[in-house]
């Protein structure tokens, strides 16, 4: 079962008030399926929504509906589910703001359909159920998306989603537009947006999960290119001394240069910061990494002059 799947399942036992559930009924339908004068069909792959949606109708419009099993022609292997009402269409369709009274249909829904936080709320979910999709956050990476057909409609869904401070964004598509959020932290809020709390508890345990393991990673990856440019830097050290060695060029430094050199043959896995350290500790005379360092550019540049 997928994540969507789940936060549908979730929403879709929640209870709520009457103005509410309009609001929430207005986005599933604002958005799915089709209508005439004397039908409604609506079609979802989910039965615990089309149960919810039936459920929502009959108690707010004391409407039968019913509800059809269908083959899914779209490569899938869920079953769809078309929710039929063939009563009070009229009544609905403009109660939920989806037509006016001339039957004309309404870019975008009245203002009483969001006009509180709560009936907003119940909007999105509504929309969701319809339209909506979240990627597992087990899954490469963050993604809410809404495929929507009017481009009004999904004009003023990145508006109540931005009104919570989302970040979402439209994209043109081949059969409407996709109304998106990317950031993972987003994500999550628009899940407490919609009241579901379990879907929130798992979706952040997976999030925070993958925030510390990709900080560790970087941290080992900083680790190890520190590690690689000491032995680098080590290694090129060796090579100068064994360069000076081969053409008996050691005696031509001075007496600290010479010393910072045997240091590093005796130590040569050794960090700078190391070898300041323990030349401290063993001739009792104090040596900064910096100081060191000058000493191996000494040395360097004597080799430099020597190829040269």
């Amino acid at each position: 079962m997928s994540f969507t799947t789940n936060i549908k399942n979730e929403i879709s036992k929640l209870e709520f008030s009457k103005t509410e559930s309009i609001s929430e009924l207005s986005g599933f339908i604002r958005n799915n399926g089709s209508f005439t004068n004397e039908k409604i069909e609506l079609l979802t792959e989910n039965i615990t929504v089309a149960k919810r949606i039936y459920s929502l109708v009959k108690n707010i419009y004391d409407v039968s509906c019913s509800i059809e099993s269908r083959k899914n022609n779209n490569f899938s292997k869920n079953n769809l589910y078309l929710i039929k009402i063939n009563d009070k269409v009229q009544e609905i369709l403009e109660d939920l703001t989806v037509i006016d009274s001339t039957n004309k249909k309404l870019p975008i829904p009245g203002e009483y359909i969001t006009a509180s936080t709560e009936e907003t709320r119940a909007y999105l979910r509504g929309v969701f159920l319809s339209k909506g999709s979240i990627n597992d956050p087990k899954t490469s990476r963050y993604h809410l998306e809404f495929l929507i057909e009017e481009k009004p409609e999904s004009e003023f869904l990145k508006e109540i989603l931005n009104s919570f401070n989302l970040n979402s964004k439209t994209l043109s598509r081949d059969k409407g537009y996709m109304v998106y959020v990317k950031e993972a932290e987003k994500i999550g809020d628009f899940l407490r947006i919609i009241s579901a709390s379990n879907a929130v508890l798992y979706y952040e345990d997976i999030r925070i999960y993958r925030d510390h393991k990709n900080m560790t990673n970087r941290l080992n990856n900083c680790e190890q290119a520190n590690i690689d440019k000491i032995i680098d830097t080590a290694n090129k050290q060796i090579a100068d001394i064994e360069y000076l060695k081969e053409n008996l060029a050691v005696e031509l430094l001075d007496d600290k240069t010479r010393e910072a050199l045997n240091y590093r043959e005796k130590y040569p896995e050794a960090s700078l910061q190391e070898l300041a350290e323990i030349i401290t500790y063993e001739t009792g005379k104090p040596i900064t990494k910096s100081g060191l360092n000058h000493r191996f550019r000494k040395m360097k540049e004597l080799v430099d002059k020597l190829k040269g």
